[in-house]
């Protein structure tokens, strides 16, 4: 150092270095400006530049939007497509088949209300669940779930017929709803089964609940509906 002033060579080298040009293509941070209003399409668009998660987030926007977007169309003919791939109308018709898959939380959550209505708009083509996340959707159009807290004691609430899921709360009595009303379903299936040689995978069983059902806040009723298929393929690792 040459006087009292001076930055340390190893300082200045480390923090004093000049910055070198961004790409052309570097997207400024900017979140949306609330000034214009409130547009929620607007505002989705704006996640990606916005940072943090929401740059995640607005990925996740933009591929949703490009498979929805997406038609058959969008490709080059190959050389090995059939006669009927090469119909512009056909190819226009062709879009990508969407699936969803979830866990039980969700549908325990009011996310269940989210998914219920991509089933019932047909704007999702194939679902894929845990088995929590099928019979979650058939308690809850039976008994309410409640919200609760994350630190409420596991012990106490057990004491009280009560259970918690993170910071929902959901009454034994629900189970129990459960059990009287897929019983009688369960035993006119398996007399279907040894009567008729009914074979019935998980997904043919989940379609059968779905109608049996006939509820509107249902995620399998609509999957019924609209001929989705749910697969599931541990559908005994629960309450079913």
């Amino acid at each position: 150092m040459s006087s009292k002033d001076s930055v340390p060579n190893c300082a200045a080298a480390a923090v004093l270095v000049r910055s070198e040009g961004v790409p052309d293509d570097a997207q400024p941070i900017r979140g949306y400006d609330f000034e214009n209003g409130v547009d929620y399409n607007a505002l989705l668009s704006t996640y990606i530049n916005t940072g943090f998660q929401a740059t995640s987030f607005g990925r996740a926007v933009d591929i949703v939007n490009k498979m929805r977007a997406w038609r058959l169309s969008d490709e080059p003919v190959a050389d090995t497509d059939c006669e009927e791939d090469r119909d512009l109308e056909y190819r226009k018709s062709v879009k990508c088949k969407i699936f969803l898959g979830y866990t039980s939380n969700l549908v325990s959550s009011g996310i269940r209300e989210t998914i219920k209505y991509l089933v019932k708009n047909s704007m999702v083509d194939v679902l894929v669940s845990s088995a929590g996340g099928v019979e979650e959707d058939f308690i809850k159009c039976l008994a309410p779930t409640y919200l609760g807290d994350f630190t409420l004691e596991g012990r106490a609430l057990r004491s009280k017929g009560l259970n918690r899921i993170g910071n929902l709360i959901v009454p034994n009595d629900n189970y129990c709803k459960f059990e009287d009303w897929i019983v009688p379903i369960l035993d006119q299936m398996l007399k279907e089964q040894k009567d008729d040689g009914t074979v019935w995978t998980p997904s043919k069983v989940i379609h059968r609940l779905g109608k049996e059902i006939n509820h509107p806040d249902s995620i399998y009723y609509w999957a019924y509906k609209n001929n989705i298929p749910v697969y599931c393929p541990a559908i005994t690792d629960g309450s079913l």
